[in-house]
């Protein structure tokens, strides 16, 4: 049984629409169709793919939804839980990092071991830990917690 890609996660969000403007506004996501399943979603797609579904937490969703989930009686813990992290790949290194502090959003960065990776971490609203890989001669110049600005100053 060999696996393609990710075909999308579910996000059971507190705060649906704060939840979705970040992984529209920070990630670049679209929010797009999604079917009617008689509770409110969202769907939001990279490069025509929905990738990422969002739904209200089991404390404010309804008996409709709970049902539809099969979380009768089951309560969702807060953060990450049982997933660590999701990852994604990405493209424009720097602008990315330039864009993040735009957003004023917190990210910690590396070189992953023994991969040709250079990694940004940062944390949805829901506290799920998000991990971008670029390819590592993307980061030509820069050292893990040094700055653009701080690499041009040294220049």
């Amino acid at each position: 049984m060999p696996l393609s890609h990710i075909e999308h996660y579910l996000i059971a969000a507190d705060d649906m629409e704060r939840t979705r403007d970040w992984y529209r506004d920070v990630l670049g996501m679209e929010e797009g169709w999604h079917p009617d399943f008689g509770f409110p979603v969202y769907w939001m797609y990279l490069e025509g793919r929905d990738v990422v579904h969002i739904g209200k937490s089991a404390k404010h969703a309804g008996e409709n939804q709970k049902t539809y989930l099969g979380r009768l009686g089951q309560a969702m813990g807060a953060g990450t839980g049982a997933i660590d992290h999701i990852a994604f790949r990405a493209k424009g290194l720097k602008g990315t990092m330039a864009h993040l502090r735009r957003h004023d959003i917190e990210f910690n960065e590396r070189r992953a071991n023994g991969q040709a990776l250079y990694q940004l971490f940062m944390y949805d609203p829901n506290g799920i830990k998000v991990e971008l890989n670029f390819d590592a001669a993307e980061a030509e110049g820069l050292e893990p917690g040094i700055t653009a600005e701080k690499l041009a100053a040294r220049k």
